[in-house]
């Protein structure tokens, strides 16, 4: 073919488009031999078009699955009866004139046009071809949308795109990081940043006081479905605001992104909900608001109990909470067992249950529901009968975390009938502690980081001691049980940050050394900020339905930071580490001489998912 460059693509070709004569480019999807006709299905990101080749035509060529090629020819209606009312383009075929193999293709390690589903390993291996299926295709196309979306949104409500550095100086913020050498400064390295929260609110000290980034983040922590090592967030900042600008902004940009990127429409504004009421209610930092099972406190009912595991619970200091599943009675005493496993597994001693009735009703508990006290344990609970109430006694963190996991269990799980309800519920989650204590380093820590404000400017003179207390500016923005992001008010009063870094336990020559660049920023007047960071994999992941980011990202890694493809990380030459001043050591000097890379490694047998 003297010209074989598309002049269409495989999905824009309709009824309108009879008579016209065309160049298509694109990979063999499916073939079908019809005694000497070739009907061949040919595929881009568009969509497929159906080509008929001719026996002067078929008899010349060879086509497998994915050859690349290029055909010529005329836009023909189909037969009536030959009609695919599934494709935009099942009313016409293309009659093909002339072909090209621009590329062979050897035999894909799976099919590309459907099939089983391959096994993960296969495909971060193969992720090249992976890529190709329709439902990546779909994912990653989504993806681009919606970020495009949220740019569009972000720059008319005046807000600033300005990158940050990569290579960056090693600062503490929750996580590893990924650290780089120097070759011009032997023993120095930079780290990958985990986000650029100094640089950005050195961007407000500067004047841009509306900053925002679709940025690159390194951590080097353990990953799960929701987490990569490296990853992806739009990160915003704002001078001169308090916390109801940050979440006004957003809102008015998740409204429009969703609208334009999806055409559905979100009610704003969105719930807000302190980070103590949410754990009281709900034992998550995170609640699922699409369905109810809110968790109570029984303390009262328990001290009129004769029940000794409730009232030793309380007068250890701990606390006694339950949760009502509504018609929960129909679940057998195997079922109900089950539900004691996920408990334990985050830290309860045990379950206890009660099928509710006023007349005492059934399980471990009905015999402390003599009298009365059926129907005041049943109005605690808010129960009716045939509900099922679950109930655990331990310390505080213990029974709210293992209760919100259980209501997370009980809502994913069909025989549990929990009511759900459709659409979208958004949540910021407000007044997250400031500090924490680490018991093994016996010190406090920040939940967030060390430049997030107090709600009291003057927090050290609260909490007698117990800073965990203190209440914090930092936010989470949830949906459907997902977070999405965090953020906060920052700090800048130069005494306010004094007082926390003496808290934290770092020294004044420390925090020069960490963070003297930012300290002397703020010091040149530095106005009221705040920001805020939103997880693009997976807020599109969530929107686009899926529960792995893995399958919105076009070259994830595995839950042992590999690249299956790339086959990384892998040994270097020693003469590359030598460049950048690292001499290895023990079996590191031996894998730094080998010449060859290791084969792909799984994790799991062929066909597991946990990757």
């Amino acid at each position: 073919m003297k010209n074989w460059r598309r002049t269409r693509t495989c999905g824009e070709l309709n009824s309108e488009s009879i008579g016209e004569s065309v160049v298509l480019n694109g990979w063999v999807h499916a073939r079908r031999d019809h005694g000497g006709i070739y009907f061949v299905d040919l595929r881009d990101r568009y969509g497929i078009t159906q080509l008929v080749l001719g026996g002067n035509i078929s008899e010349a060529v060879k086509l497998s699955a994915e050859d690349v090629i290029a055909v010529r020819g005329k836009v023909v209606a189909r037969d009536e009866s030959n009609v695919n009312k599934q494709r935009p383009t099942g009313w016409i075929e293309i009659d093909v004139e002339e072909l090209e193999i621009l590329s062979k293709s050897l035999t894909p390690p799976f099919e590309v046009s459907g099939g089983d589903e391959p096994a993960v390993e296969t495909r971060l291996r193969y992720r090249y071809i992976d890529l190709r299926r329709e439902s990546m295709q779909k994912n990653i196309l989504h993806r681009a949308k919606f970020i495009s979306a949220m740019r569009r949104a972000f720059d008319d409500e005046g807000f600033c795109d300005i990158e940050t550095p990569i290579l960056t100086k090693a600062t503490p913020e929750g996580a590893r990081d990924y650290l780089v050498p120097s070759r011009v400064h032997p023993g120095s390295f930079y780290a990958l940043p985990q986000s650029p929260q100094i640089f950005k609110q050195i961007l407000q000290v500067s004047g841009f006081d509306r900053y925002y980034q679709v940025a690159r983040c390194f951590r080097d922590e353990d990953l799960r479905a929701d987490r990569q090592p490296d990853f992806t967030q739009l990160d915003m900042e704002m001078s001169f605001v308090e916390e109801e600008d940050i979440y006004g902004v957003w809102e008015r940009i998740l409204v429009r992104t969703f609208r334009d990127a999806m055409g559905l429409e979100l009610s704003a504004p969105f719930q807000r909900m302190r980070y103590d009421e949410a754990m009281e209610r709900f034992g998550s930092d995170k609640p699922d608001l699409r369905f109810d099972l809110e968790l109570k406190d029984v303390a009262d009912w328990a001290r009129k109990s004769d029940f000794g595991v409730f009232r030793g619970a309380l007068d250890s200091g701990g606390r006694v909470m339950g949760l009502c599943l509504p018609g929960g009675a129909k679940l057998s005493r195997k079922e109900i067992t089950a539900l004691e496993v996920v408990v334990k597994e985050y830290g309860a001693k045990g379950l206890a249950w009660w099928k509710a009735s006023a007349d005492g009703g059934a399980g471990p508990l009905a015999r402390f529901c003599a009298g009365n006290l059926a129907g005041d344990l049943m109005a605690l609970v808010g129960a009716a009968e045939g509900d099922l109430c679950l109930f655990v006694a331990d310390r505080q963190d213990t029974v709210r975390r293992s209760l919100g996991e259980l209501r997370r269990h009980l809502a994913a799980a069909p025989h549990a009938g929990v009511a759900r309800r459709e659409g979208w519920a958004f949540l910021w989650v407000t007044h997250f502690p400031m500090f924490e204590r680490d018991e093994e380093a016996e010190r406090w820590v920040s939940l967030h980081h060390p430049f997030t404000a107090p709600e009291n400017w003057e927090f050290w003179k609260e909490g007698d001691g117990d800073l965990s207390c203190i209440a914090s500016r930092a936010y989470d923005l949830v949906a459907n049980g997902w977070e999405l992001g965090s953020g906060s008010i920052r700090i800048h009063r130069a005494d306010v940050q004094a007082k926390v870094f003496e808290v934290l336990g770092i020294e004044a020559d420390e925090a020069q050394e960490k963070f003297g660049f930012l300290l002397e920023a703020l010091s040149f007047g530095a106005p009221p900020h705040g920001g805020f960071a939103l997880g693009l994999d997976r807020v599109t992941a969530l929107t686009a339905g899926l529960d792995n980011i893995r399958d919105i990202i076009a070259f994830p890694k595995t839950t042992s930071a590999m690249d299956l493809m790339c086959v990384a990380p892998s040994p270097v030459p020693l003469g590359q580490l030598e460049e950048v001043h690292i001499r290895p050591a023990g079996r590191a000097l031996v894998r730094a001489f080998e010449t060859t890379a290791p084969e792909p490694s799984t994790e799991a047998s062929s066909g597991s998912s946990r990757v």
